[in-house]
């Protein structure tokens, strides 16, 4: 697979007479190796090993219902009050973080209403903040931490 402009952490993979797999530690089990599942299993380490995310408030490929269609979120952080407070959308390295990504990140979030959206190809990362009340959208240099993020950093 290809390298990311992540942190490693130790992602696990396998090769066996199955194909090749990818550790999943949220759900436990092994997931078939994708391009998208590489970004995603990078993005999830570095959302709990960097920033702070307790595992336990993440969820992966959050079923939705949007428009009478079911979809799936690839990740959501959620608050201590279990509120969505992070939507992540990732796509394969080669897939380009243009317009189209963002609205299906924004679709997305019509129905979870985070304040955090984050779009990630593992190479190109994109966060903005949302203010639901203005509808304005700030673009940040960089994903918070969680505590900043949940308004737990008082410093």
């Amino acid at each position: 697979m290809q390298p990311l402009n992540l942190p490693d952490h130790g992602v696990k993979l396998r090769h066996d007479a199955e194909g090749d797999g990818i550790w999943d530690p949220l759900r436990k089990k092994w997931l078939v190796l994708t391009p998208e599942e590489w970004v995603r299993q990078h993005v999830l380490n570095h959302l709990i090993h960097d920033l702070g995310c307790p595992a336990s408030l993440i969820s992966l490929e959050h079923t939705i219902s949007l428009n009478g269609l079911t979809k799936r979120a690839d990740i959501v952080v959620h608050d201590r009050r279990a509120k969505p407070l992070l939507l992540v959308e990732c796509k394969a390295p080669q897939i380009r973080m243009d317009q189209k990504v963002f609205e299906q990140a924004s679709r997305y979030n019509l129905v979870f209403h985070v304040p955090f959206l984050l779009v990630s190809n593992g190479l190109v990362h994109y966060c903005c903040q949302v203010d639901h009340g203005t509808g304005a959208v700030d673009f940040l240099p960089k994903v918070p931490a969680f505590r900043a993020m949940a308004g737990e950093d008082l410093t």
